[in-house]
């Protein structure tokens, strides 16, 4: 199974987002792990995800995250920052869509 991580702030937006995301997995018939932490928790997981997406509020965290997945897993982890107006409108269709591009 597929899992995918969205790293924020503090998490209390986001989780909605992974709610709405779940909901598309769900219409698509994906069989999918989505879950979000804080950035300060994403180190401890880095090796169990297949896409990392960023909260748009932690933008400037994409270059941490990113030495850390060349650290662990030599780069093969997608990172990448959540479309604001996606995440605005917690367009979870969208974002999800997204992630599974990222993962190929």
């Amino acid at each position: 199974m597929k899992s995918i991580l969205l790293v924020c702030s503090a998490g209390m937006s986001t989780s909605l987002l992974v709610t709405k995301m779940e909901a598309a997995a769900k219409d698509a018939g994906v069989e999918v792990k989505i879950f979000a932490l804080p950035f300060s928790d994403a180190p401890r997981v880095i090796e169990e995800v297949d896409v990392i997406l960023l909260g748009p509020q932690v933008r400037f965290q994409k270059a941490a995250i990113e030495k850390l997945v060349a650290g662990r897993s030599g780069g093969k982890i997608p990172v990448e920052v959540i479309d604001m107006r996606d995440y605005g409108t917690m367009n979870g269709k969208s974002v999800f869509e997204t992630a599974m591009k990222l993962m190929g």
